[in-house]
C-alpha cells in the first residue's frame, strides 16, 4: 500500500479542507461554535479517515475506512446545504 500522502483521494480531500476553512471564515460570528465548527470537524475527518485506513493492514480494512470517509463527505454536504 502506498503512503496516504501519495493517494490522489487524500490530496483532493486536503484541498477540500483548505477550501472549506476559507469558506467558513465568511460565516457570521454567531456560527463560530455552531454550524461552522461542525463543518470543519466533518471536513477534517475526511482526509484523517483516509490516512488512518491507508495505515491499516490490508485492502479490506482500507476500503472500510474509505466508506467511512464517504459518510463524512455526505455529512459535510448536508451541512453546506444547511449553511446555504
Amino acid at each position: 500500500m502506498k503512503d496516504h500522502k501519495d493517494l490522489d483521494v487524500w490530496k483532493q480531500s486536503m484541498v477540500l479542507a483548505e477550501d472549506i476553512y476559507a469558506l467558513t471564515k465568511n460565516f457570521p460570528a454567531d456560527e463560530k461554535y455552531g454550524l461552522s465548527s461542525q463543518i470543519k470537524r466533518a471536513v477534517v475527518s475526511i482526509p484523517s479517515t483516509i490516512a488512518e485506513g491507508a495505515g491499516r493492514k490490508g485492502d479490506k480494512e482500507f476500503i472500510q475506512f474509505l466508506y467511512i470517509a464517504m459518510g463524512s463527505l455526505s455529512e459535510l454536504e448536508t451541512q453546506l446545504i444547511l449553511a446555504n
